[in-house]
């Protein structure tokens, strides 16, 4: 799968998704989608269905994250709805995200994209250290949940974009780096914390960046989509 733009979809309602996509009809770059637990949980898998019956790939960012015979049932559930890409939590151990490989994989040796994620971006090094008590840097906790990930079989991680090179320098170049925390150079943070443009996240190794609020909450959405993708992409 090539380098990508993906829109977070994050809304409410099936409808308020639609409505939104209704105006990327005439794109000549069919949009990637992340639909979250936002969307998920309010929708189910019909919005799944309908959007894949639209033509758009699917990114299902439900990040699992439970002992491992549970996580392998649920992966197997997530599978039949033909999604393109979906992930688990890299805190969940070897053992589990092997277990959900094993529960992804259909009978014919097909299946999405199955990532983890390392770090949220949302994450400070000082919160990992004084609330979750990892005493590691945060730079060589996420290089090595990348390495288990890839020891169990994945195919990429999340990660922030900061940290595209180290997950390739770690991992190898063809283990992907899909990167949230992306802002224009002239827009606000939010509550991200470790964030960069769409041209400099091509540049540091990203293969997916996953951006949200600066398409969906623009005037004008379709145009802050094309212009990730020419950042991005170089189109």
């Amino acid at each position: 799968m090539n380098k990508d733009v993906i829109i977070a979809c994050d809304f409410a309602s099936a409808e308020d998704c639609l409505a939104f996509l209704d105006k990327f009809k005439d794109v000549e770059h069919k949009p990637f989608l992340k639909i979250g637990m936002e969307l998920y949980y309010a929708a189910g898998p019909e919005i799944v269905k309908e959007l894949k019956k639209r033509g758009f790939k699917i990114f299902l960012d439900l990040k699992l994250h439970d002992i491992p015979n549970t996580v392998k049932k649920a992966m197997k559930v997530l599978s039949n709805l033909d999604v393109d890409m979906v992930n688990v939590h890299a805190a969940g151990t070897i053992e589990m995200m092997r277990a959900a490989l094993e529960g992804l994989t259909r009978e014919d040796g097909t299946r999405p994209l199955l990532i983890a994620v390392t770090q949220l971006t949302s994450t400070s090094e000082k919160a990992m250290r004084e609330q979750l008590l990892i005493d590691a840097s945060i730079n060589d906790t996420i290089a090595k949940y990348a390495q288990n990930a890839k020891e169990a079989g994945l195919d990429g991680v999340v990660c922030s974009p900061l940290e595209a090179a180290l997950v390739k320098e770690a991992c190898g170049p063809d283990f992907k780096a899909i990167t949230p925390g992306i802002r224009f150079a002239d827009s606000k943070a939010d509550d991200q914390v470790r964030i960069t443009d769409p041209a400099r996240a091509r540049e540091i190794g990203s293969d997916f960046i996953v951006v949200g609020r600066p398409i969906t909450a623009a005037a004008d959405p379709v145009a802050a989509y094309n212009r990730c993708v020419s950042e991005f992409l170089g189109k």
